[in-house]
């Protein structure tokens, strides 16, 4: 055989969309029944027409509401973190212009255009979507709502802590630090003096002192790998009954300065008021009981007397991890007493047990999904409503993937390229070992023995592809 070599290649001035070859995705054909079966794009495009005008004033054509929605659950799909992504990717790939809608001769939305319908649109409609498709999921049996776990995490914002600003003067970092070292004498300060005089201070990145002034809504926090950004929180509110499969209820994008006891109730509320819209709805009212949001079941963050009783005045029975606190005085506090001690007994029972070993499972598990493969972990807009805007979507999506796997047998489609790299995996490990033991001489059960150490090697290096498999 001759060696080929790569040639420039010409392409052709015209060309059939028949030889072009574009099969649809099988998940997100798939999808796009489901949604055209709820009549999606005709609802979301009567609730966004008053953000339209009528097309008699000229100017950029506007993205249909269907179209724009479909983007950002690719978002979730393909875990792809900025807008900029989904134009490339949505323009890249013909099953992914048959999602949206878009013909094979005519470009995906640009990320301009998908970032000006987001400005357009308001965070309550997007709201009202994520709403609409738990309807769908509840259709397919997948909501119950009687137990409800909420927990937080923490999502970097797109802004520097070095751009911080004092929100008295306006004064930079640096320039506050210098202005310090002159009134302490230090006429011409180096950089080791402004280091020796920053270690000295204390609450020297106070959220009442300091503010971004590309984000305001950003607060200095301390993430969960112990360094400190500029952050938003987001909080979730999962089913955790015993028919559930921990969907999605509510998100609640909020201050990252706020304490989980001081947010707590914001969620709760949005959760119990798009379970009440489910159970209101005739075409999914018989797949939801009344008796939703009766039980909450918590971390040790969010135990306090006042949360306890607050829960307890909503009828909503608490699980509430207790953190060690020693003996307390209950002088004058005998409602929060018979709280706290009722929420004692039940953690300590079999059932609490099990929910709060459900709480770690199953809400922990849409954090991993949303923020970590979905790609949301470092945020790529400003301001909170755009990012709740971007993170009720994506839990939107999170829970069409649930009722897509649970319902269709179809997961994610990324997880088939995980499952195939974990059969490489696999082989690779297997063929090494072999080639081992061929040298060593070995053979039998020595062989046998070291083919199984290589898979406890797989299961220890590459845990997530492994499970995949």
């Amino acid at each position: 055989m001759a060696l080929g070599k790569r040639k420039p290649v010409q392409q052709p001035l015209f060309v059939s969309t028949a030889d072009l070859n574009a099969r649809p995705h099988p998940f997100y054909a798939a999808v796009n029944q489901v949604l055209d079966a709820h009549h999606f794009d005709v609802f979301v495009e009567d609730l966004c027409a008053p953000f339209y005008d009528d097309g008699t004033r000229g100017g950029r054509p506007g993205l249909a509401p269907g179209v724009y929605f479909r983007c950002l659950l690719v978002g979730y799909f393909e875990g792809i973190d900025s807008e900029r992504g989904i134009d490339w990717r949505c323009n890249d790939s013909l099953s992914l212009k048959a999602f949206l809608g878009v013909a094979v001769d005519q470009p995906a939305p640009d990320h301009s255009t998908i970032s000006r319908t987001r400005r357009l649109v308001d965070v309550e409609t997007h709201a009202e979507v994520f709403q609409f498709l738990l309807k769908v999921l509840a259709n397919h049996g997948l909501v119950e709502g009687k137990t409800v776990g909420v927990d937080s995490t923490t999502l970097e914002a797109n802004a520097a802590m070095r751009s911080i600003v004092r929100r008295d003067t306006g004064e930079g970092y640096q320039e506050f630090l210098t202005r310090l070292a002159k009134e302490s004498g230090i006429e011409t300060p180096t950089r080791e003096d402004l280091a020796k005089l920053d270690r000295k201070r204390k609450n020297k990145a106070s959220n009442d002192d300091w503010q971004s002034p590309d984000d305001p809504d950003a607060k200095i926090t301390k993430m969960k790998d112990g360094t400190t950004h500029l952050a938003h929180k987001a909080e979730h509110a999962v089913d955790l009954g015993e028919g559930g499969h921990g969907a999605i209820l509510a998100v609640n994008v909020c201050d990252a300065a706020a304490g989980d006891t001081a947010t707590l109730t914001d969620t709760v509320v949005a959760a119990t008021e798009n379970l009440a819209a489910v159970a209101d709805d005739e075409r999914v009212a018989e797949q939801i009981s009344g008796d939703f949001m009766s039980e909450a079941v918590l971390d040790k963050g969010y135990h306090s007397k006042q949360t306890l009783l607050d829960l307890d005045e909503m009828d909503i029975r608490s699980y509430a991890s207790e953190p060690a606190r020693g003996r307390q005085d209950w002088a004058g506090q005998h409602d929060a007493k018979g709280a706290v001690y009722a929420n004692r007994r039940r953690v300590k029972g079999e059932r609490g047990r099990r929910l709060l070993r459900s709480r770690g499972e199953k809400l922990e598990r849409t954090f991993a999904h949303c923020y970590e493969t979905g790609g949301m972990r470092r945020l790529h807009l400003r301001g909170r409503d755009n990012v709740a805007k971007r993170v009720l979507l994506h839990a939107a999506a999170f829970n069409i993937g649930l009722m897509m796997r649970v319902a269709y047998g179809l997961r994610k489609p990324r997880s088939l390229s995980a499952t195939a790299a974990a059969a490489a995996c696999t082989l690779f490990f297997e063929l090494v070992d072999w080639v081992r033991s061929i040298r060593a001489g070995l053979t039998g059960i020595g062989a046998t023995l070291s083919v199984m150490s290589a898979r406890r090697l797989l299961d220890r290096r590459v845990p997530a592809l492994s499970a995949a498999a």
